[in-house]
């Protein structure tokens, strides 16, 4: 399997990392789409953010046009895509990894945090709900579930424990908030707990988000 390109930012360089959060960005950006978001976040405690580079793939929804994405989106309806299940299984074992090597770093499963943008978010969805790890957490922003037949019921329920904020523009016109919406339901269904908050944005993130995600992540690592 081909080794993530990754860039690694530490919050506090001069500080020994308590913890680390992976984030991946959406289709057509890259892994400095969220760099500045680590100094925005204002953190009280030193973390490693690693930020994986999506592959350059054709995209078929936009006319086979190369981006890097995540995994191709073939068809897209009101309320469902129709996406190359190969690649977001591909991706999911490729994030893996990444939670492996962070493992023997010497980060604790319970020290990393899944993290994720649109198709970012969908393939943070599918690792933490299916890991083999109780990992500190899972932030989707701006995302969807494509396919829950992709998901291993039997562990997403046994998956309570984990913190899920799950974050959406009102006004979003890439990913409509209905897909968001329509995600958390499922996770609803599987009887996971999880926190949905609602923004007047649209594929985007706003300053008041920040500030969430920031108190998020403070109340899972300061106890």
């Amino acid at each position: 399997m081909t080794k993530l390109d990754t860039k690694i930012v530490l919050n506090r360089p001069a500080e020994k990392p308590v913890a680390a959060v992976i984030l991946l960005h959406g289709m057509g950006a890259d892994y400095n789409d969220f760099v500045p978001l680590v100094a925005e976040l204002k953190l009280p405690i030193s973390v490693k953010f690693v930020f994986p580079n999506a592959s350059v793939i054709p995209v078929t929804i936009n006319n086979g046009l190369k981006m890097r994405a995540c995994y191709d989106i073939l068809d897209f309806g009101d309320l469902h895509r129709e996406v190359d299940t190969r690649g977001v299984l591909q991706n999911v074992a490729k994030i893996n990894c990444l939670i492996e090597e962070l493992i023997a770093e010497g980060f604790k499963p319970e020290q990393i945090i899944m993290a994720g943008f649109s198709q970012g978010g969908v393939i943070a969805y599918y690792t933490a709900l299916a890991s083999e790890h109780d990992l500190a957490g899972l932030l989707v922003m701006s995302s969807y579930l494509p396919d829950i037949s992709l998901l291993d019921v039997v562990k997403i329920q046994h998956k309570n424990f984990l913190p899920i904020l799950v974050c959406h523009g009102t006004q979003d016109q890439i990913v409509n908030i209905a897909y968001g919406r329509r995600a958390v339901q499922h996770l609803q269904a599987f009887g996971v707990k999880y926190q949905w908050l609602e923004y007047p944005m649209q594929h985007s993130v706003c300053a008041t988000q920040v500030k969430d995600i920031s108190k998020w992540i403070t109340q899972i690592f300061v106890k």
